[in-house]
């Protein structure tokens, strides 16, 4: 069994920076412990279940669903973007439950990140 985290995007002019510097802690604690509870491989859509019920770490809640406007060539359109677990708004986290992290692995969850415009961003991976 083996639990990693990375830490993906870290804007510190964001205003909401400090604040999400002082989830991360708490966040990677509650990762920790739902790998210790429920061991290696748990799938992404069972996280927020485990992290909304089980630890209770969030005042204002997580989400796993955001608006975001995409812009291209004079195109504006709103989308919804799907995630793992927004923290109080200010830190997404993706889970990934493989064998081997891949940078296509980083590389997907950078970009989820960037498009949520997260001051901070974790990537947690659970793997045997």
């Amino acid at each position: 069994m083996f639990f990693t985290g990375s830490l993906l995007i870290c804007r510190q002019m964001h205003p909401l920076f400090k604040k999400a510097s002082g989830l991360t802690d708490t966040i990677i604690a509650a990762a920790i412990e739902v790998h210790r509870d429920k061991g290696p491989g748990l799938i992404e859509s069972h996280l927020r279940v485990v992290f909304d019920e089980g630890t209770r770490i969030a005042e204002n809640g997580i989400i796993s669903q955001k608006s975001v406007v995409i812009e291209y060539k004079g195109f504006t359109r709103e989308e919804p973007l799907r995630f793992d677990v927004l923290v109080e708004g200010c830190v997404l986290v993706e889970a990934k439950a493989v064998e081997k992290v891949a940078p296509v692995h980083k590389g997907q969850a950078s970009e989820v990140i960037e498009a949520a415009q997260c001051p901070l961003g974790l990537l947690i991976t659970s793997m045997k």
